[in-house]
């Protein structure tokens, strides 16, 4: 089935297999990838991006090297946590959900993250989830109890393959739904039935009831739908693993016999802060939003979440954060020296073929950026200005080249980010604690270093101060 080698070799690490596979395409030059998306319930967090990212470099990586990429990812709108956030806000579940999408839209689209070739909702599916259902209540792989439709995980002889477990290792391992109507505790939903009090938007009529689907069923349909019964990669965070991607396999391969389903599994690693797993809770729950509100640019951001090789754990810190925005400021000083013509010209160029083959190997972004390293230093060196040229074209393929930034410091528009604002915060309190002791002369010369350093103090009402960072000089 999978006979078609593509031009250059490329290699990814298979979760099924737990080791680098050479890809090959089930058909010739055509390469199908389904994603797992958002659950539309909340503003993205760093850990939603950085799924994200890592699915739009392996998207740009293969609509280079194959004439076709069909790349679905999908938008969960209709889930538990949505109906929870919908009646914390006291809103409608739709109207949450669309305002939940545009904000996922905004933020993606400042870490300049490609639309995908389909983005289906489930809302707009249910036929199509419905369908699959009734396949696997057919083939007995699943059984109503209690108005639900669940999935006979007994019936399904290889559950566990991709978690490399067995079921009683599972059982006693997962948090699972505990219920009595279950015939074993690995049961999953397939259908629910609707609550008295769901919001109407979130209820669908069905053979079994009104009610909604199960999470994973959903996955298993729109795939299906826009991929066929087998396709290439199926990709998410280490996170779905278990349960949702190993349930996935199950209810699909019973669903369509003689299905692979997917021939390749693809895992993105977790995302901490400090070494900590983010949490609201913990009061570390960082979204692409606060990054952006501190003027972070969304290249800056995208290079952090990239800069740790996509399967390995990545843990937020400032450290991080600041040492990606000098890369990004280095290599955009250098380019913004150039005339506008050459600049646009280098955008137009492909990326280089080496390029091309570190990321063949399992995504090999370190190995890209010492390369565009070694670039700018031969054309230090040199002053050769095909080097800068080539840096231009790839920065721009890896989506890490702002266009806009370059106007800015072309002409001098910048805003000065240098200074940490905890600083900042301290230098005002100390300025304030002057104040009130009279010493005025402390005070002044509090507020002149800062200046100096490009940040603006102003008193306003409530013997309060703010600060305004300026554009460098």
């Amino acid at each position: 089935m999978t006979n078609f080698k593509p031009k250059i070799t490329i290699k990814i690490f298979d979760t099924l297999k737990n080791s680098l596979q050479e890809l090959k395409t089930i058909e010739p030059d055509i390469l199908k990838i389904y994603v797992c998306g958002p659950t539309v319930y909340d503003r993205p967090h760093l850990g939603n991006a950085r799924s994200i990212v890592v699915y739009d470099l392996f998207y740009r990586f293969f609509k280079e090297v194959f004439k076709e990429v069909i790349f679905v990812r999908n938008i969960t709108d209709v889930d538990d946590k949505i109906n929870a956030s919908a009646k914390e806000k006291n809103i409608s579940i739709q109207n949450l959900t669309s305002q939940i999408i545009q904000y996922f839209y905004d933020d993606i689209s400042a870490l300049n993250v490609l639309r995908p070739t389909f983005e289906p909702k489930v809302t707009e599916n249910i036929t199509e989830i419905i369908a699959i259902i009734e396949k696997l209540l057919a083939n007995n792989h699943a059984y109503i109890a209690d108005n639900h439709v669940l999935f006979d995980v007994s019936s399904y002889q290889n559950y566990g393959e991709l978690s490399n477990r067995k079921i009683d290792e599972l059982i006693s391992g997962a948090r699972i739904e505990i219920a009595d109507y279950k015939k074993t505790p690995l049961d999953f939903v397939l259908w629910k039935p609707a609550d008295k009090d769901d919001d109407l938007s979130s209820v669908f009529d069905s053979p079994w009831g009104k009610g909604r689907p199960g999470w994973h069923i959903e996955c298993s349909a729109m795939s299906h739908k826009y991929l066929g019964e087998n396709f290439d990669i199926h990709g998410g965070g280490a996170d779905l693993q278990f349960p949702h991607h190993e349930n996935e396999i199950a209810q699909s391969k019973c669903a369509f016999h003689g299905s692979n389903y997917a021939n390749y599994w693809v895992h993105n690693g977790f995302l901490t802060v400090n070494g900590e797993k983010m949490s609201k809770s913990l009061k570390n729950f960082i979204t692409v939003k606060d990054l952006l509100d501190q003027n972070i640019n969304g290249c800056v951001i995208r290079l952090m979440l990239l800069s740790s090789h996509y399967r390995k754990p990545f843990d937020f810190n400032e450290k991080i954060l600041k040492d990606c925005q000098k890369i990004f400021e280095k290599f955009h000083e250098i380019i913004a020296k150039e005339n506008d013509d050459f600049i646009e010209a280098s955008l137009n160029l492909k990326p280089c073929e080496m390029v091309l083959n570190f990321l063949a190997d399992d995504l090999n972004l370190a190995e890209t950026l010492a390369y565009l390293h070694d670039l700018l230093k031969k054309f230090k060196t040199t002053t050769d200005q095909q080097f800068l040229a080539k840096i231009i074209a790839n920065l721009n393929f890896l989506a890490f080249f702002d266009k806009d930034y370059i106007s800015l410091i072309k002409n001098n528009f910048l805003v000065d980010n240098s200074i940490d604002e905890n600083y900042i915060l301290e230098q005002i309190n100390l300025r304030n604690n002057y104040k009130l002791q009279k010493n005025y002369a402390y005070a002044d010369k509090i507020r002149d270093e800062l200046k100096a350093q490009n940040i603006i103090l102003e008193d306003i009402a409530g013997n309060k101060t703010i600060f305004h960072r300026i554009k460098k000089t």
